[in-house]
């Protein structure tokens, strides 16, 4: 109960009754029956009660202000009845709380920062395209733990599985192709490197999110064997093949026109990769293709929210009962006594 006393007149603000919770709120239909109430008791002393004519002159018949204390009895027991009425509609607060939980994915976001990721067949590249539709998914996740692999002509992990995003959203927008000096794409070694992340993982789906857009030049393992272990370790690969094929933009000449390079893929590998790993292959050639790819793999990786809700509720009814309580006493001591006889006799 509020630290506010019972006897405090605020109980009776509208501000104070509008803001309850009644939980038998039918009760209010017996308001109208006070009134009724009273004019049938009136109708009946009106007409049983005994009448003695007694003749007066007009000079004698004066109004007389204490005449109307006669009525106080009745207010006395209206208002108790109302107070009565409101107790048992019961009125009260409730505070509720929800909370959301999941057994939650582990997730490595694996990605290709190779110097080929420059090109700009993606807006303002891939790579800034890439870390833009990262930043989205992550956003996207409920207590999912997700990790951070970056790789080029090596691989290395950018951040543990974490729960942290706002920490992992600084990883991913620090990625930078200066992040590893050895040229090439490691997808062996990067795929190798996530695995490590995930194989001590308790979680019951793993998931790994594979993005390049080139063939496996470096590194000192091969991508299918690697892909094996991760499958070993039940985790589910994705891989996500960025970029057109042929000739692409990348950069400017010395005069400053658009130079054009020719870009590969080592397709069959990449869909092995997928293959292996009971995921999927996606080839996405532009951003909102990438979005596209990565808002089905929210979807498919999806873990069930749960919700445990809270309801603490405390009841008031108490102290309208109280006040009832005390108007009947006043009622029964008034209409006892001179207020009432003198002026009805």
């Amino acid at each position: 109960m509020e630290n506010s006393s019972w006897l405090s007149l605020d109980w009776f603000s509208w501000s104070r009754l509008e803001n309850f919770d009644w939980e038998n709120p039918v009760w209010f239909y017996a308001i109208p029956l006070i009134p009724i109430l009273f004019i049938l008791r009136w109708l009946i002393i009106n007409r049983f009660r005994q009448k003695l004519p007694i003749a007066l002159t007009k000079t004698e018949l004066k109004s007389d202000p204490i005449s109307f204390l006669r009525f106080i009895p009745g207010i006395f027991f209206i208002l108790s009845l109302l107070l009565i009425i409101i107790g048992m509609a019961r009125p009260q607060t409730t505070n509720e709380q929800t909370e959301q939980w999941s057994e939650g994915i582990d997730i490595m976001l694996t990605v290709d920062i190779s110097q080929s990721m420059q090109i700009e067949d993606f807006r303002p590249n891939r790579l800034e395209a890439a870390k833009e539709v990262a930043r989205d998914f992550v956003s996207g996740r409920f207590q999912d733990r997700i990790g951070l692999v970056v790789f080029s002509g090596d691989a290395y992990s950018r951040s543990p599985l974490t729960t942290d995003y706002d920490l992992l959203y600084t990883y991913i927008d620090d990625i930078s192709f200066d992040l590893i000096e050895s040229r090439g794409t490691a997808i062996g070694s990067a795929l190798a490197v996530s695995t490590n992340r995930l194989r001590e993982s308790e979680s019951e789906s793993k998931v790994m999110i594979l993005m390049s857009d080139g063939d496996n030049t470096a590194g000192n393992i091969d991508p299918i064997t690697s892909a094996k272990l991760a499958s070993a370790y039940d985790i589910t690969i994705y891989v996500i093949a960025i970029g057109k094929e042929g000739r692409v933009p990348y950069g400017t000449d010395f005069f400053g026109r658009t130079r054009y390079v020719e870009n590969t893929f080592d397709e069959t590998t990449l869909r092995e990769i997928a293959d292996i790993g009971n995921g999927k292959y996606y080839r996405v050639s532009d951003k909102e293709a990438l979005i596209q790819v990565f808002q089905e793999i929210d979807q498919l990786e999806k873990a069930e929210i749960k919700e445990t809700r809270y309801k603490d509720t405390t009841d008031y009814y108490t102290i309208y009962l109280r006040w009832a309580v005390i108007f009947l006493l006043l009622w029964l001591v008034t209409k006892s006594t001179f207020v009432t006889n003198v002026l009805t006799d």
